[in-house]
């Protein structure tokens, strides 16, 4: 069968709806916090080297950066399909060969791909502070950039990791000479960057919006994050607690050559107006805002600060169905319940193996979600619960 006909079969036996794989992806600058379901023993299947799966890809039709020896579909969603509920083929070949009926006429048009993805990040420790570049600077090195929003699902924090704080911008009185000390230090052992910054307790079922330019260092709750399709940054801080060190080589990751070395230029690609708001937990806190509750189901706002990233949690009640429209075509990653979505199946997995596939994850297109899509709870016993992330249109 051709990549054509397994398209447009999986396609229409889903009734525009495609079941997605997991997308694993390792970090070698991270340490895996073990609540993404993962089986204990695969955490690290790839080898030491390549870094422990601290990261879930959800909707993704971009290639992870993970250096040299990065798998070639590192990081990309596959839709499953067939009798055998297997690997078919790539999102992103769905995406271009389904054009407007996937993705919707004016995101394929205006990007001719998925501009969007999201991921479950599980860290055990905090990260460093880094920096996610606009657009302006982005575009120096042929990239994207990458604005992002967090949420810290319960459904996914058994435990709060080594650190469930977070550190945003600066303090408001600090100066740039201050920063440009700290990178300058930065091979010298702890650059002491977060000595100007702001840590905040982090609160399950709540988050933030995390605009380009902000200096942020991610505390260890497992977190969902629907970001922009890019994997571009800039690690500002040098040591973490513990003396966990960071290579110098993520400083200058995302520089044009020609600026590698340059501290100023690093001091430049911050948005200083924004890092030294003195109320920048107030204007970035997310708390779910409520915009339809009736007949068993209830839909939250994740992402009202943001005006490019779409991000909702949707609950239905025990026992419930409903035929469910939207504008958009969307991502989707269930976190508690059983049920069904278009007659296929939605279950909460407890335990994956790596390499397994899934009914937890789908990517409903666009004309799916305008018809609507028949989504049932069938337990009697608890909530349906899942996360839904999309572009926001811009007409």
């Amino acid at each position: 069968m051709s990549l054509h006909q397994q398209i447009q079969e999986a396609y229409e036996q889903g009734n525009g709806v495609l079941c997605l794989a997991p997308a694993w992806v390792p970090r070698n600058f991270a340490r895996p916090g073990k609540r993404l379901r993962l089986h204990p023993d695969d955490y690290y299947p790839l080898g030491i080297s390549r870094g422990g799966i601290c990261e879930r890809w959800l909707s993704s039709t971009v290639h992870a950066d993970n250096g040299p020896d990065t798998a070639d579909d590192e990081g990309l969603s596959y839709v499953v399909s067939g009798p055998e509920h297997k690997k078919a083929f790539l999102l992103a070949e769905a995406v271009e060969e389904l054009k407007d009926d996937l993705i919707g006429k004016e995101l394929y048009e205006s990007f001719h791909t998925l501009p969007m993805f999201a991921k479950l990040f599980d860290n055990l420790g905090p990260l460093p502070h880094h920096i996610h570049l606009s657009q302006k600077y982005a575009s120096m090195v042929g990239r994207k950039a990458k604005p992002e929003l967090y949420f810290f699902p319960s459904q996914l924090n058994n435990h709060g990791g080594e650190f469930p704080y977070t550190f945003f911008g600066f303090n408001p009185d600090t100066k740039k000479e201050d920063i440009l000390k700290c990178f300058q230090g930065f091979s010298m052992g702890d650059n002491k960057l977060t000595e100007f910054s702001r840590a905040y307790r982090l609160a399950l079922d709540s988050g933030f919006d995390v605009p380009t330019g902000i200096l942020h260092a991610p505390g260890s709750l497992c977190t969902y994050e629907p970001q922009l399709s890019s994997d571009v940054l800039v690690m500002c801080q040098s040591m973490l607690a513990g003396e966990h060190t960071v290579s110098e080589s993520l400083l200058w990751k995302d520089v044009p050559e020609e600026k590698k070395g340059d501290f100023n230029f690093l001091v430049e690609v911050i948005d200083w107006e924004a890092n030294t708001d003195p109320y920048f937990y107030e204007n970035h806190v997310l708390s779910p805002k409520q915009t339809f509750c009736q007949d068993g189901l209830t839909i939250e706002d994740l992402a009202y600060r943001s005006s490019v990233l779409g991000a909702e949690r949707i609950s239905l009640a025990p026992g419930s169905s409903v035929k469910l429209t939207s504008s958009y075509a969307y991502g989707m990653i269930l976190l508690q319940g059983v049920g069904t979505i278009n007659n296929q199946p939605l279950e909460t997995p407890t335990l994956i193996r790596y390499g397994q596939t899934t009914y937890d994850e789908y990517f409903v297109s666009m004309k799916a979600a305008k018809d609507g899509v028949i989504i049932a709870n069938t337990l009697k016993s608890q909530p349906l619960v899942f996360l839904r992330h999309y572009y926001k249109q811009t007409t």
